[in-house]
């Protein structure tokens, strides 16, 4: 795990508090997977992108990929007053390609999600997120996406940059919080 960012600082944090089990992955070590794996077309094998947690419930343990959003400031603001403001949930085509191949990699009993870290300037209202918590004089708000469910609806946000997002309704279907996903 990258500990130099606050998002994945303060999480770390967030299940300490809470008491859920966890593994927090080192970043530095990657790993090749099992028979020489290859990722989109290429010909030798390659390092596979770390997750940054494995997290342990009662009904299955969770695969986590943390991202780090910001809620707030000049951009949200001006989002806002053209009544744009939706949530990022942009990843990369790595990310979704890499994480799935844990799961696979895992197998039953594992899954894989996505876990935004929405750092917001203020707490926010209660009907906004059902997971706040706060975090070194931040707030934080913690939403997951299931890989899998992320995969089937995702939609190209830059060819350039190999990046793509969920549209609005579909994040807002398929996001919950972090306690229904690893319960």
């Amino acid at each position: 795990m990258q500990r130099r960012h606050h998002y994945e600082q303060a999480f770390e944090e967030y299940l300490r508090s809470r008491r859920i089990p966890y593994v927090a992955v080192d970043e530095a070590r990657k790993a090749l997977a099992p028979g020489g794996l290859r990722l989109a077309g290429d010909a030798d094998p390659v390092p596979l992108k770390s997750f940054d947690f494995v997290i342990y419930g009662e009904r299955g343990n969770l695969l986590a990929e943390i991202k780090g959003r910001r809620i707030g400031g000049r951009i949200a603001a001006r989002n806002r007053a053209r009544g744009a403001g939706r949530l990022e949930s942009w990843v990369t085509q790595d990310d979704v390609e890499a994480l799935s191949t844990w799961e696979g990699l895992f197998g039953p009993g594992f899954a894989a999600a996505f876990v935004f870290i929405y750092w917001c300037d203020e707490q926010p209202a209660a009907p906004l997120f059902e997971e706040l918590f706060e975090h070194r004089g931040r707030w934080y708000a913690v939403r997951v996406v299931p890989v899998a469910e992320y995969a089937g609806a995702m939609r190209r946000r830059s060819a350039k940059w190999r990046t793509v997002h969920l549209s609005k309704a579909d994040f807002e279907r398929m996001s919950r919080p972090l306690c229904l996903a690893s319960a």
